[in-house]
């Protein structure tokens, strides 16, 4: 397959059936058929993120699962950020989530800051 930046549909899908073919296949990565199918996902990615792009979580909704995954309750968060009123409220987004929240949660709960920023 001669590779070219996918532009339609047509050759998104003809793209994917491709890469199957290679994958089915099991192709070295060093292979010249690896290469090209390095280039392929690259080039698959980049039509995906521009037909279908994924939108970013609401920042509350991620703080709440990032808690949820580290089973955290809402009193872990009171000598973090503030008081267990102001918590609840944050949370059930009767305040709002300022820069300086951000950063905290960023670095104690790893997420990432685009998310909380959005």
């Amino acid at each position: 397959m001669k590779l070219k930046v996918i532009k339609t549909k047509k050759e998104y899908e003809g793209y994917l059936a491709w890469v199957d073919e290679l994958f089915d296949k099991k192709v070295h990565k060093n292979s010249p058929e690896g290469e090209d199918l390095q280039v392929a996902l690259l080039l698959i990615k980049q039509y995906e993120d521009v037909h279908y792009p994924i939108p970013m979580p609401d920042p509350i909704d991620a703080i709440r699962a990032k808690m949820e995954e580290r089973g955290l309750k809402n009193k872990d968060l009171v000598g973090m950020i503030g008081t267990k009123g102001y918590v609840s409220a944050l949370l059930n987004k009767r305040k709002p989530l300022n820069l300086e929240l951000a950063k905290i949660f960023h670095r104690e709960l790893g997420i990432p800051a685009d998310v909380l920023l959005s």
